[in-house]
């Protein structure tokens, strides 16, 4: 499957050259012999997988001899192809002549070879980590005469009888289904996203797991191969998780700093203060807090903001840690367990398994992306997203900022009248919104912004309901399908729940293809991402992002996109056992967002779209779960555990005056209620474009910041009133099962690590500076872990294989009886932090990218909202062309540009990175929500690119100014 394009492309390039030998140079001599090496097929066996690593056939004929020169790293070697890097990793030569000759040239090859590689990594992780705390019995053995990964309902996600829509649903019936209401908009506790599995993704339910549960929990070593593996060296609190944080993940050039004063900085905000931190160029402030945005929607493993009652220690146990500075009297609550003990076993084919995790845990939010921070996920988060008692359709934002929070009074009931909302003591003097917990200044930042796109929504489609009142809304009711329903009938609730509908789409479209494109910098991604939403080949031909998608393309693929589209549904409704790995495949031409919201009959002219509301399977016919309910799994949390993005300091400025730094703001001075002070004094203008303009942090060890390890939280009534946030990462880690490093890359499809040494990035030269820092840094992980005497009898893992075709033993490869490194023994954390070797503009490693390959495209896969309910019936027209075209077409900064069948388009003036490119929502977005920001934004093509950069020709991640900011002291040297 990943070579069959490599193979045309082969037969292609003789035939275009006719009387040529295109096999003439080492490059594509290689290319002859991967095409004659046969189909790379998907294994049976999760020991066999492909690893990221190609044979030297194909590492030469993609990328030359570098890609051959790296392949004995543990790395993928997709990065070191052709055109994967800045334009120094671009193959000098001619240009083809043809769209089809440029898939022939090295650069061509370079990047259709990492899509390949990607695409074929998704469908392994679809096959082999997909391990649901409910239903992993049913995957596995099948229900009935139907495989396991093909089973699309589940009794584990009905309704159960004490919930208020189990009779609404069904209630006993067979069959549970939700229609009705239920199915019109979002529901508040997630619930019916799925129509035949009401339960599936609402809040309450049990995370899943992306590793075998058997690997899990390696602290407690439950099975032979845990304890072969980590051989008794560890527990919760072992290696000590203060002593790890305060020698690993110190910011060591801040704790130095004379003047930064464990995060705190100098009085009054003095711009001389300095906590310096190792700066990712290609990234910003906003960011970092956008990632924390999004995951108070997708997860929450608290109960309004507290875990168990009592206090447990969290380390400092040791001489050497209280030297290195850490306090032993800081303590943290206890982690909420769902279920626990150890399960149940069931025996297939010869092979005895667990059916869930020995330990549990629920997701207290739901696991849509529903916008769910804001709008609430149950009866509680909801009564702090106030609705505005002029029009309930708004929420309630005066003079364009959040309330502060009203607790109310013991027994109190919120009202209109008195607008108190439940609240924790910590919470006070905050904003009132439905997920309060760990607000700071970028949450209250995008929580403002959204509210007024939520209410700048509302207020347009008021508008359109004043000039058009009979003209057809789109939106129908399940009860009366075919009868119109007219702007002017459109009632308060139902505008909230469009509005709804078309933020949390925003919210996703933007993750997606803005914030995760600049995440990993790169050719690759960008297509990768933009596939991932509107497909590789453009399948919704008539609507008006379609055109644009065109454009950008320079081609019309329209065809091919149908052909797609139809294929992919046809996979999605197969009995094949392989049907999961080709819909994969084939989602990627038509694209995921819109996938199955289009039933077509007939042809040409008589071609009509038939897709019908009172059709259950039109309704939900865009999903699929591959097998599994869809959940958050725990190992997602571990890799979006980013805190060492955020300085320490905040570079305030005057949108004004944009090029001055007027202070330094500490950011424990922006959290909790005191966000609040500093957002209602200087304004959503100041601080967008403070945190615009400066850079966030790289994710790597000692670049955590001071503040963090220093949080004070008075309400724990602990002796020091303090917390390491470093350490509690750990430590939760460690409570919630996370394997160690090397395991969980094995469990996912990635190569072993033999030694701590492994992490060094042999690109740099032997003597260079950042190699000698590596290799200090390494040298500090050697004495909190330690070696041991390893034993080659001992199997460690068998999810994997050496070059030897033999299951991995204690001696990673070493001779038996040799001094070997505790690798396997390495925090996942502190293994992905130690990742220097990535893949270009990657902020994140390739371990933590690899978990999410899997999990960015189900949280699409899965939801209707994004698939086949993405339709007028449920956003509006309106709706669907603000989520299309980033906005109201008419708020375009720039001319509009018409197509060739005369649409309107927003596009940016300039190619970016080589493309063409729409507008994108988030700058739109911006503008039109602050205003004040719109000339600074002009220039700016990614709103998370710091916005004062020259992004330069290729993925440059040089740093320096654009036109109108040489001026700015973030670029002095």
């Amino acid at each position: 499957m990943q070579r069959w394009s490599m193979i045309f492309v082969a037969t292609v390039a003789v035939l275009l050259n006719p009387g040529r030998d295109v096999f003439a140079d080492a490059d594509t001599l290689a290319c002859a012999r991967m095409v004659k090496g046969g189909l790379l097929k998907v294994p049976e066996d999760r020991a066999d997988r492909f690893n990221g690593k190609v044979n030297e056939d194909t590492a030469r004929c993609r990328g030359g001899e570098k890609a051959v020169q790296y392949r004995f790293t543990p790395w993928v070697d997709w990065s070191n192809y052709w055109a994967t890097g800045d334009s120094s990793s671009l193959h000098d030569g001619p240009k083809a002549l043809t769209l089809l000759g440029e898939h022939l040239k090295p650069n061509g090859r370079g990047i259709d070879g990492a899509l390949m590689d990607l695409e074929f990594q998704r469908i392994e992780l679809i096959k082999f980590n997909l391990f649901d705390n409910y239903t992993y019995k049913t995957y596995i053995t099948g229900k009935g005469d139907r495989p396991g990964r093909l089973v699309k309902t589940w009794d584990e996600m009905r309704l159960p009888p004490n919930h208020s829509q189990y009779a609404a649903v069904g209630g006993a019936d067979k069959q549970q289904l939700c229609r009705g209401e239920l199915i019109r908009a979002r529901t508040l506790d997630g619930t019916c996203n799925d129509i035949y599995n009401p339960l599936m993704g609402s809040t309450g339910m049990d995370f899943a797991r992306n590793v075998q549960f058997e690997a899990t929990f390696p602290d407690q070593a439950l099975t032979a191969l845990t304890k072969a593996r980590h051989g008794g060296r560890l527990d919760v609190m072992t290696p000590d998780p203060q002593l790890i944080s305060r020698q690993l993940f110190t910011r060591i050039a801040s704790a130095n700093s004379a003047s930064c004063h464990q995060g705190k900085g100098l009085s009054n905000g003095s711009s001389e203060a300095d906590c310096p931190y190792a700066a990712a160029p290609f990234f910003n402030v906003l960011a970092a807090y956008w990632i924390q945005f999004m995951t108070h929607d997708w997860l929450t493993h608290m109960k309004e903001g507290r875990n168990q009652p009592g206090l447990l220690p969290m380390g400092c146990s040791s001489s050497q840690a209280e030297a290195a500075g850490c306090r032993p009297g800081d303590r943290m609550e206890a982690a909420l367990v769902s279920r626990q003990g150890m399960p149940e076993t069931f025996n297939h084919q010869g092979k005895n398994s667990w059916t869930r995790s020995p330990k549990t845990f629920q997701n207290l939010n739901t696991a849509w992306w529903d916008a769910s921070q804001i709008y609430g996920y149950d009866a509680t988060s909801v009564k702090r997203a106030l609705r505005d008692p002029d029009d309930s359709a708004r929420l309630l934002q005066p003079n364009g900022y959040l309330p502060p929070m009203v607790p109310c009074a013991t027994g109190a009931v919120p009202s209109e009248s008195s607008m108190c909302v439940p609240s924790q003591p910590q919470w006070a003097g905050q904003e009132a919104t439905a997920f309060p917990d760990n607000w700071s200044i970028g949450m209250s930042f995008y929580h403002n912004l959204f509210v007024r796109e939520h209410n700048y929504f509302v207020a347009s489609f008021r508008a359109h309901q004043k000039l058009h009142a009979n003209e057809d809304s789109g939106l129908r009711t399940p009860d009366a399908a075919a009868k119109p329903i007219p702007y002017g009938e459109v009632s308060d609730e139902e505008l909230f729940n469009i509005a709804r509908l078309v933020v949390s789409a925003q919210i996703a479209k933007i993750h997606t293809i803005e914030w995760t494109t600049q995440l990993l910098y790169g050719e690759p991604l960008y297509k990768g991402m933009n596939s991932n939403w509107f497909g590789l080949f453009d399948a919704k031909d008539e609507s008006p992002s379609s055109r644009a998608l065109k454009k950008i393309m320079g081609r019309d693929e329209s065809v091919l996109a149908g052909v797609s589209d139809r294929v992919t549904g046809a996979f999605n409704r197969s009995d094949r056992d392989d049907a999961n790995s080709w819909y994969s495949v084939f989602a990627s031409g038509a694209g995921i967002f819109g996938l199955g919201n289009k039933i077509e009959t007939g042809k040409l002219w008589w071609k009509k779209d038939v897709w019908n509301l009172e059709n259950p399977e039109h309704v939900n016919g865009g999903v699929n779960h591959f097998g599994s309910p869809f959940n958050f799994p725990e190992e997602f949390i571990t890799v979006y555990r980013l805190h060492p993005l955020l300085p320490d300091l905040i570079e305030y400025r005057d949108s004004k005056k944009p090029n001055d730094l007027a202070r330094k703001v500490p950011v424990v001075d922006t959290v909790r209620g005191l966000a609040t002070q500093q957002m209602h004094q200087n304004g959503l203008a100041n601080w967008g474009l403070s945190m615009g303009r400066q850079r966030l942090a790289l994710l790597q060890l000692q670049n955590h910041p001071q503040f963090l390890q220093n949080l004070e939280m008075p309400h724990l009534n602990s002796d020091t009133r303090k917390i390491d946030v470093a350490a509690l990462d750990l430590i939760r880690d460690r409570e919630r099962g996370i394997p160690r490093f090397n395991e969980f890359r094995r469990q996912i499809g990635l190569r072993t690590l033999t030694s701590y040494d492994d992490f060094i990035d042999q690109r740099l030269p032997k003597d260079s500076p950042a190699r000698k820092a590596q290799e200090k840094v390494i040298t500090k992980m050697r004495e909190i872990y330690g070696t041991h005497t390893c034993d080659a009898t001992k199997i460690i893992s068998v999810v994997q294989k050496d070059e030897h075709g033999k299951f991995i033993n204690d001696c990673l490869g070493h001779e038996d009886g040799s001094t070997v490194d505790n690798i396997e023994d390495v925090d996942t954390l502190v293994g992905w932090l130690a990742e220097y070797t990535r893949p270009h503009g990657f902020a994140i490693s390739e371990t933590q990218f690899h978990v999410f390959i899997i999990n960015a495209s189900r949280r699409l896969f899965s939801d209707r909202f994004f698939t086949s309910s993405f339709r007028p019936e449920f956003y509006s027209n309106l709706g669907v062309n603000w989520v299309n075209q980033n906005g109201p077409i008419g708020g375009c900064p720039y001319p509009l540009e018409t197509t060739a069948t005369g649409e309107s388009i927003c596009m940016e003036p300039e190619l970016v990175n080589g493309h063409k490119v729409a507008v994108s929502t988030l700058k739109r977005l911006l503008m039109r929500n602050i205003p004040e920001l719109k000339e600074e934004l002009m220039p700016v093509k990614n709103a998370f690119d710091p916005w004062a950069r020259d992004r330069g020709d290729y993925y440059s991640l040089a740093w320096k100014p654009r036109a109108g900011a040489e001026q700015d002291p973030a670029f002095k040297p």
